[in-house]
């Protein structure tokens, strides 16, 4: 039985749901509620998770509260509050505008609805890293609505992606992909004419590329209190991504790193607008200039950002020591050398090209300095497993079979 004061209620039934779900189980040795639109292996076979309540309309702007109001009905428990995470910008955006409505039943620890504009859509959000002294990538805008052709005089290969994903992803059109390198002219002109056509009428941002593999990518998390003020900061360098179209950026190992001046220059920023909760920044290292630049900031944890619970500082203790017990806690700068992976030893033994990052891992590996949340120790769900093995043969398969 949960002795705790609160009960988690988590939006989202995939990786990230399920980091989220184990970091309560470890913490608290709570089962969580985990709410979805559909139901997913990496948490409906667990035994960590108290139950999952499936809503098909769970994306529908108009249903979302008389869901979750459905939901707070079913697990209020007197003298219990109802903790409220989401797992991916979608959802958080969701409680972010009807967090009036929400309050009446839930905690959660989200920014307001104007700064979440600000930050989600990506050409408000680079206005904002310039005012701050954030470096990012050569930018320019292409707007969907106006439709004119793109005329700028620019350097090949660029990067093209929506400026807002969530309009983006609601225009569905075959060979969709999150992020498009192209190499020319004629590719830009033939991206820009798909997405026109899908009915996405937001900018989008068509990017300097920066060269380098995966390894020149770059993660970091912050927890900013309730008040807006830093008590985590992680810096950490990316050793592959996902290598399928549809799911570049997100990251399936990483090593944490410490670098004072990056983690003081995103810290100052978050504190500098007002942010709140969790912040989940995706960089790139530019060799041609030495400078890490910002692509984007997640309104949430990412599904690596699990590498925190692991190393001590548990992403449920955050929350909870915040919003229910109203903790104020100093900064910590994580300062720890450590390998976080989902994808089998073999694929990192096979597919990390650069030769120095290839070593290292060998010796994380080698010292036990490292960990795959999916495979938690407390979860002993039998076909949960066979499922999980059989989807590191298909990693395998995966980075054999793309190469991004």
């Amino acid at each position: 039985m949960n002795n705790q004061p609160f009960i988690p209620i988590i939006i989202g039934t995939d990786i990230n749901a399920y980091n989220m779900a184990i970091s309560f189980h470890e913490e608290y040795n709570i089962k969580p509620i985990l709410v979805g639109k559909e139901a997913m292996s990496f948490t409906k076979l667990s035994t960590i998770i108290e139950h999952i309540e499936i809503h098909s309309n769970l994306w529908d702007k108009n249903a979302f509260v008389a869901v979750l109001t459905e939901v707070a009905k079913k697990y209020s428990v007197e003298g219990k509050q109802l903790l409220l995470i989401g797992t991916n910008d979608f959802y958080v955006r969701l409680i972010i505008e009807h967090a009036e409505a929400l309050k009446e039943m839930y905690v959660f620890n989200y920014m307001s609805e104007d700064l979440m504009n600000n930050l989600l859509v990506k050409s408000n959000f680079y206005k904002l890293c310039e005012e701050h002294g954030i470096d990012a990538p050569k930018t320019y805008y292409y707007s969907c609505e106006k439709k004119a052709a793109f005329t700028e005089d620019v350097l090949y290969p660029l990067i093209i992606k929506p400026s807002n994903g969530v309009e983006y992803y609601k225009n569905k059109f075959a060979g969709q992909q999150k992020v498009y390198r192209v190499e020319n002219q004629e590719q830009l002109n033939d991206v820009i004419s798909k997405v026109n056509a899908s009915g996405y009428e937001e900018d989008l941002i068509i990017q300097d590329y920066i060269p380098g593999d995966d390894t020149y990518m770059w993660d970091s998390v912050f927890y900013m209190s309730s008040n807006g003020k830093a008590q985590l900061g992680t810096y950490a360098q990316v050793v592959l991504q996902e290598h399928t179209v549809t799911a570049i950026g997100n990251y399936t190992a990483l090593i944490t790193r410490y670098d004072e001046e990056m983690m003081k220059k995103l810290q100052g920023f978050l504190e500098a607008v007002g942010y709140v909760g969790f912040a989940n920044f995706d960089l790139k290292y530019d060799e041609r200039d030495g400078k890490y630049k910002v692509f984007e900031v997640n309104i949430r944890q990412g599904r690596s950002s699990y590498y925190t619970t692991a190393l001590g500082h548990n992403m449920a203790r955050y929350f909870v020591d915040d919003v229910i017990y109203k903790k104020e806690k100093p900064l910590t700068l994580l300062n720890e050398h450590y390998l976080f992976t989902v994808v089998p030893k073999i694929v990192l033994k096979k597919f990390v090209e650069n030769v120095e990052i290839q070593k290292e891992v060998r010796q994380l590996l080698h010292e036990g300095k490292w960990g795959n949340p999916l495979f938690y120790k407390k979860d002993t769900h039998f076909k949960r497993k066979l499922y999980l093995l059989a989807r590191q043969f298909n990693y395998y398969k995966k980075y054999k079979n793309n190469n991004w």
